[in-house]
């Protein structure tokens, strides 16, 4: 007997796959929106910006990006990229799919390809989801800090993550 359609879970449908220049404008105007730029508390990019950060991201072998697909949409990214000498992860989910499940899930999928450890995140210590996203997945708090504004990232408080 197959499974019927209404009870496969959100996170049973979350795929990752490498990102490609066709998702670039999605994926701007996920970024772009002006709730999920205030609730992850970063500096929106220009499209010419944006555009330019990606050129550099997916010609980067050192970079893992990946693209979030539910059911084969497209909802987000997530990736791996190496700063001051750790392994860092962050991701971005469209605010149409917030609250069901698809970050945590898609981090749990990056966690089976990226086996280095340890890995870091960080997330302003005012966003709570993002917490709870990285807490799910095993990582631990090692501290806060106030973080200065730079040319991406307003100040706030800073809350440090790693998986061991």
């Amino acid at each position: 007997m197959t499974e019927s359609r209404a009870s496969i879970r959100v996170p049973d449908l979350v795929r990752l796959r490498p990102i490609g220049e066709p998702d670039l404008p999605a994926l701007f105007e996920f970024h772009a929106d002006a709730e999920s730029v205030a609730m992850a508390v970063v500096n929106p990019r220009s499209r010419e910006a944006f555009d330019a950060h990606w050129q550099g991201v997916l010609k980067d072998p050192t970079i893992i990006a990946r693209a979030i697909t539910l059911d084969a949409t497209l909802v987000g990214n997530i990736s791996r990229v190496h700063r001051d000498g750790r392994d860092y992860v962050g991701y971005w989910i469209a605010r149409s799919h917030w609250g069901q499940g698809i970050a945590t899930r898609a981090l749990t999928l990056l966690l089976r390809e990226v086996t280095t450890r340890p890995l870091h995140a960080k997330a302003a210590s005012s966003n709570l989801a993002s917490i709870r996203v990285l807490q799910r997945c095993g990582f631990v708090i090692t501290g806060q800090h106030f973080a200065p504004a730079t040319d991406r990232f307003p100040a706030c408080e800073e809350t440090v993550f790693v998986l061991a």
